[in-house]
């Protein structure tokens, strides 16, 4: 299939997802969700040039994905399931294409206190998990760098509280990080029992101020313990710019140390159509497997209407040591 049949069918998905979206089901229950297909153009120097359709890669785990969130609201209960479904699967994101992701009850002790316990998503990270949260394709080094500083799901019990000026939680897991891939822990507290907590400010005026730590004790996948420091601030400069910048050090011995970075800016040209700029980096140090490196990213997008977003992006990789390699992408992302 040439390219462009390959943006032809990036686009009837998009055209095809724009006709039908059901939310309601009764007063208790509600049923949201996305689906989001790309289409991707790698060219590695040195290395042959390869791309991709619906299929998500190691750079973009969760750039192709379907995912259906049922919320169930039994006050002060609410319940959240949700079915995830990445088609071929890289290796090491899923062991499965399709997976129970969230799954969790929280409990709403008033006065902003919250009780949570089953299976969720880290605190750590600027950048959100789903891409319907995204503004662009890709992730920046922090996430999906040699040290994937950033976790993804695990099994345990979070506290959390917020107010107008202040929000902060704490959480026991399994473990931070896993060894089976980004949908779940380790499934135990003997070893590798993992520990997050995180501190918000947001009493400023369009300013958000955020830090927070991971802890992962050592155990059979980690012959080390982890500690991973994670600092983001985002400022609405007016209402069509937003600019933020992140810093993640992450420490799990020789084999797994280093600092990653990024520097962010949203404008919006108008309430259609908006551009991401996006430099980050990752700096390892230590005996840790890989390459130094920095990513630039420009990523346009077009809002269709308030459920479809169409995106086009282009990364730049350039490795210390020489090696470079360029990013082409167009995604569509349906929203429920």
């Amino acid at each position: 299939m040439n390219n462009r049949y390959k943006f032809a069918a990036v686009l009837s998905l998009a055209a095809a997802l724009s006709a039908s979206a059901d939310i309601k089901v009764n007063e208790m229950l509600t049923i949201s969700g996305y689906a989001a297909g790309s289409y991707e153009y790698f060219s590695p120097s040195p290395g042959t040039d390869s791309d991709s359709l619906f299929n998500g890669s190691k750079d973009t785990p969760s750039a192709d994905a379907m995912k259906t969130i049922f919320t169930m609201n039994f006050k002060p209960v609410t319940g959240t399931v949700s079915l995830f479904y990445i088609p071929s699967i890289p290796s090491g994101v899923m062991k499965n294409e399709l997976t129970f992701l969230d799954a969790y009850a929280t409990y709403d002790a008033g006065g902003g206190t919250t009780i949570t316990a089953g299976k969720f998503l880290s605190y750590l990270g600027y950048e959100a998990f789903d891409p319907v949260n995204m503004s662009q394709i890709t992730y920046g080094a922090v996430t999906v760098g040699t040290l994937s500083a950033i976790p993804a799901y695990h099994t345990g019990v979070k506290v959390d509280y917020a107010d107008k000026t202040f929000g902060y939680g704490v959480a026991v897991l399994d473990s931070v990080y896993s060894n089976v891939g980004i949908d779940k822990g380790d499934g135990e507290l003997k070893h590798n029992a993992g520990f997050e907590g995180y501190l918000k400010y947001t009493g400023a005026t369009d300013l958000t101020l955020w830090a927070g730590f991971a802890y992962d004790t050592k155990g059979s996948f980690q012959p080390h313990n982890v500690m991973t420091l994670d600092f983001w601030a985002e400022y609405k400069v007016s209402k069509a710019a937003t600019i933020a910048g992140e810093f993640c050090n992450k420490d799990g011995g020789d084999f797994a140390k280093g600092s990653t970075w990024l520097a962010y800016l949203n404008y919006g040209f108008t309430d259609k159509v908006s551009t991401v700029f996006r430099v980050s980096g990752e700096s390892l140090s230590g005996k840790t497997a890989g390459a130094d490196f920095t990513q630039y990213t420009f990523g346009p997008a077009l809002k269709v209407s308030d459920n479809l977003v169409v995106r086009a992006e282009y990364s730049y990789y350039d490795y210390k040591g020489g090696a470079k390699k360029s990013l082409f992408g167009l995604q569509s992302v349906f929203k429920f």
